[in-house]
């Protein structure tokens, strides 16, 4: 166990919040102060740390005290010592027999040494400070930089607010990662230099949990599902995973609202990232409304539909989700296609296309009322259709031809959850056929198109779909079966042109049981694709032979959560 002593000059905040986070198991053995009011005292008293004062002495030299901190601080096995808000610089009587000394200072060093750091960043009028965690020495403010923190410099900060800031999230988050760093023997100082694998790279991640992950019902008899091989495509962004990650993006705009009314809510751009995105989109219908938060959200989740297709795709999207999507020849006709899904759920949707929007396409989307389109430009024919509309919004984003960030990132309380982006497609030769009746050629470039298309509806997530287009979406539902009963309504009572009878279900994760079989089976369904993987798969096959179904399995899942 890492066990520190701390120096404090006054309240010894980092020391108390090191003792509470107790980082890499690491604990305090003793908390030190000259000034035998200093309300660290109290603290660590109510952590039951012990303490010791050793008040500077009328005359005494620096030597000389720092002769007593290391006598009161011989009582005590320690690891290394933490200074906190202590204002003296020590000398080498203390250095040279205390072993690694470590201090904060608030500024990012070099820049802004000395007691007055935040009064000069907001002199200087710089936009970013932060603190730094670095090994003390005889100078002042110098030695081993072991780790930094960033903050942003708000235009109406003061030394006070920005001071404040610093110290809860930056040193809050800065010292704690050092001390980790050290418990976990990452952390190593000699001759004069720092050497620190905390902010490496480490792909190997070996203590990531490469097992099973949950299943998809909770009922009994359900197997873990296996996490999805990942695939090394040359021609894709590369998936990175360092120990610490700075992210910086600047606020682009205000939004009205966020996903209810009575939420604020803003959007902020990554100057960095690969255009094609709706962020950077513009908005070619000026008397239009802005976007709103859910609008973002949505073309965001459409684009990423019409992505997955070489040929002309169209998708209409309600509350991320894909009320429905179709490839065809022509646009005009995918968008056709995915409207007649459902075209009761994609009233007030977003639209998005994966070709330059032409007329004949505009002329179909404002027959029905819908929110906003997205598309990699618009012909001069289309423009004059969808400005017609007022309030529809018109993004264009220009070009489809670059590819998304490789991570996706999803916010929880105190941090969030990274991981690679979906980028799976399923090819024929992928399929692995499991029934005694083999699925047809057009029932195989169908498996393939509903595959592409259920990676984006909500786990847990059905698509039915006749030829390249979907003829029901169940989506979100806590069960399979019901996702299977939710898909054929859709294809039953809301579909046009299509149906359930002769088509093909995508599932996106294995069938638990059978009865998702059967249910399916009695609507008319004619072929599956499925991951595969549940302990009653033998169950599952057999009843898509009963029913003269061909399956077929990926030996992957696309389970969306969110």
């Amino acid at each position: 166990m890492t066990r520190i002593a701390g120096l404090a000059g006054n309240r010894g905040r980092n020391l108390t919040h090191l003792a509470a986070l107790a980082p890499g198991g690491a604990e305090l053995a003793v908390v030190l102060t000259a000034d035998p009011s200093a309300p660290v005292l109290d603290s660590a008293a109510d952590r039951e740390i012990p303490t010791e004062v050793v008040p500077h002495a009328e005359g005494e030299s620096r030597a000389d005290h720092e002769r007593r901190l290391l006598d009161a601080l011989a009582g005590y096995e320690f690891d290394a010592v933490c200074l906190d808000g202590y204002m003296r610089v020590l000398t080498a009587t203390f250095l040279d027999r205390a072993g690694l000394v470590l201090n904060v200072h608030p500024s990012l060093l070099p820049s802004f040494p000395g007691l007055d750091a935040h009064e000069q960043a907001i002199e200087a009028g710089v936009r970013v400070s932060g603190c730094t965690i670095h090994v003390a020495t005889e100078e002042v403010d110098d030695g081993p930089i072991v780790t930094q923190e960033p903050v942003p410099v708000f235009e109406n900060d003061t030394a006070t607010t920005l001071g404040d800031r610093v110290r809860r999230e930056a040193e809050f988050k800065a010292y704690p990662r050092a001390i980790r760093w050290l418990a976990e023997g990452r952390l190593d100082v000699r001759d004069g230099e720092v050497h620190a694998d905390g902010d490496t790279s480490d792909d190997s991640d070996d203590d990531a949990d490469q097992g099973a992950d949950g299943a998809s019902d909770d009922r009994n008899g359900v197997a873990d599902e296996t996490d999805a091989d990942t695939e090394d495509e040359s021609d894709e962004p590369t998936a990175r995973f360092p120990a610490r990650r700075i992210a910086s993006t600047d606020r682009s705009r205000a939004l009205r609202y966020g996903e209810n009314p009575h939420q604020r809510a803003a959007l902020y751009a990554d100057a960095a990232a690969p255009h094609g995105g709706v962020i950077g989109a513009e908005q070619l219908n000026p008397g239009a409304k802005a976007l709103s938060y859910n609008n973002y959200n949505d073309a965001d989740a459409a684009l990423g539909v019409v992505r997955e297709f070489d040929q002309p795709a169209a998708a209409v999207i309600k509350h991320t989700n894909p009320a429905g999507c179709a490839t065809a020849d022509s646009l005009a006709t995918a968008y056709e296609r995915a409207l007649a899904t459902d075209p009761m759920s994609a009233y007030g949707g977003i639209v998005a296309l994966s070709r330059e929007c032409d007329e004949a396409t505009a002329d179909r989307i404002v027959e029905s009322y819908k929110e906003c389109v997205v598309a990699p430009g618009y012909t001069e024919g289309a423009l004059p259709v969808l400005r017609g509309e007022e309030n529809l919004r018109v993004l264009d984003v220009e070009s489809l031809d670059s590819r998304p960030e490789a991570v996706v990132e999803r916010p929880l309380v105190g941090g969030s959850l990274v991981q690679e982006r979906d980028r799976q497609r399923l090819s024929p030769a992928d399929i692995e056929v499991v029934t005694d009746r083999e699925p047809t050629d057009e029932e195989v470039e169908t498996i393939c198109f509903a595959w592409g298309v259920t990676k984006h509806v909500k786990s847990n997530a059905i698509v039915l779909a006749d030829g390249t287009e979907t003829a029901g979406i169940g989506m979100g539902q806590v069960s399979r079966v019901d996702a299977v009963r939710l898909a054929n309504m859709k294809a039953a009572e809301h579909a046009e042109g299509t149906s359930a009878e002769g088509a093909v279900l995508a599932s996106d994760a294995f069938f638990p049981f059978p009865d998702g079989i059967e249910v399916a089976a009695e609507a008319g369904v004619r072929a599956v694709i499925q991951p595969g993987g549940s302990v009653n798969d033998a169950d599952v096959i057999a009843a898509a032979d009963e029913a003269d179904m061909a399956m077929a399995l990926t030996g992957k899942r696309c389970f969306r959560h969110d």
